[in-house]
Formats: structure tokens, C-alpha cells, sequence
């Protein structure tokens, strides 16, 4: 069996955004505001260097929501994919929730089994790619990336400060990220070490 390193995408792979006019920090909404954060590509190729998958799993309401249209999530994945090739970086695959239980297209409203903390995407990359959910590893900067992570028996990564609102919602939840990382590069040299090599 294969293993893999689940990735969130906003905040983990790229830049969350501050959209001032509707007040929030979220998805990018256009390819233009698609930025890879410092040391991705490294992160990715280190990962591929290691023989595990690089498989984003990430929750994606921005159509839900009317924010965006799937050409536009098509042209920012296009994006991510030419950003991290330039760095010889690849993913293995990208798996998307586009439901959302408050959304505003009818037929994305729904309370489905893939949206996170649910680990539908998880389950559904284990059959695509045989993978073994117990030796590979999740990293995300939310509670329910954690949530998703440990209900399939993964190693979790929460990117985060150690002195953050997350970590007083992770006690309430009852859900604890086996290791709280600045980013995505420290979280991959733990994996490394992890691997034994």
C-alpha cells in the first residue's frame, strides 16, 4: 500500500486573502490572488523525494457561496500546478468539497460526507491510490482538518502559533494535532525524520 501527505490548500499551500468588500479572510477568488506561501515547492519536492503522494484535500464552498464559478477554481488550480512545477514540485492529486449546508446554489446545498471534518476526500484518495491511512500523515491549519485527519488514523500537522485561539477550539472538540508546526516546510522535515530519512 502507498502513503500519503494530505494537504489543506488555503493557508497551508497558499495565501489566505482578505477580501474588503465583503470583510473576510478567505479562498482567493480570482487566479490573480493565488500565491504560493515561502518554501512550498520545496515542502511538495521533499515529499515527492520521499516516495509519498502529495494529495490536497480541501474544502471549497467559494461556488457554493456564488464567490467564484468552477472555470475560476479550474484557472487557480491550473496556477498552483505551473507555480509549484516551476520549482520541480508536483501534486499527485487535487480533491475538492464543494458542498456547503448554507449555500446558495441549490444544488450544492447539501450536508454531505466529504466536506471536513468528515474524511470523505481521505477515503475517497485511499481507494484512488491504495493508500495505507494509518502510515500517512495530514497537515492543515484548521480544527477540522485535525478532525478529518484523526478520524482515518492519519499523523496530524496543525499549522498554527502554540499560543492560538485554535488550540483552546481543538480542547473544546476534544481533537489534538500530534504536532503544531509554523508551516509547511518544518512540517515536512518532521515527516522526514518520521520516515527515517
Amino acid at each position: 500500500m502507498n502513503r500519503a501527505v494530505f494537504l489543506d490548500r488555503d493557508g497551508v499551500i497558499n495565501k489566505i486573502i482578505y477580501h474588503q468588500e465583503i470583510g473576510v479572510l478567505d479562498t482567493p477568488f480570482t487566479p490573480s490572488q493565488f500565491e504560493l506561501l515561502p518554501q512550498v515547492g520545496k515542502s511538495i519536492r521533499m515529499i515527492n523525494s520521499m516516495g509519498l503522494k502529495a494529495i490536497v484535500v480541501s474544502n471549497q464552498p467559494g461556488i457554493a457561496k456564488k464567490h467564484f464559478d468552477m472555470v475560476t477554481l479550474k484557472a487557480i488550480d491550473q496556477k498552483m500546478h505551473k507555480a509549484l512545477s516551476r520549482q520541480n514540485a508536483r501534486l499527485d492529486a487535487v480533491y475538492y468539497c464543494l458542498h456547503h449546508p448554507q449555500a446558495e446554489k441549490k444544488e450544492l446545498k447539501r450536508r454531505c460526507k466529504c466536506r471536513k471534518p468528515k474524511p470523505g476526500l481521505l477515503t475517497q484518495a485511499a481507494k484512488d491510490f491504495d493508500l495505507n491511512l494509518k502510515k500517512s500523515y495530514l497537515i492543515g491549519d484548521s480544527v477540522t482538518d485535525i478532525q478529518a485527519g484523526k478520524a482515518v488514523g492519519c499523523t496530524t500537522f496543525l499549522i498554527g502559533n502554540h499560543k492560538c485561539d485554535l488550540c483552546r477550539l481543538l480542547s473544546e472538540k476534544k481533537v489534538k494535532p500530534d504536532f503544531i508546526v509554523p508551516n509547511l516546510y518544518q512540517a515536512t522535515k518532521i515527516i522526514k525524520k518520521l520516515k527515517g530519512g
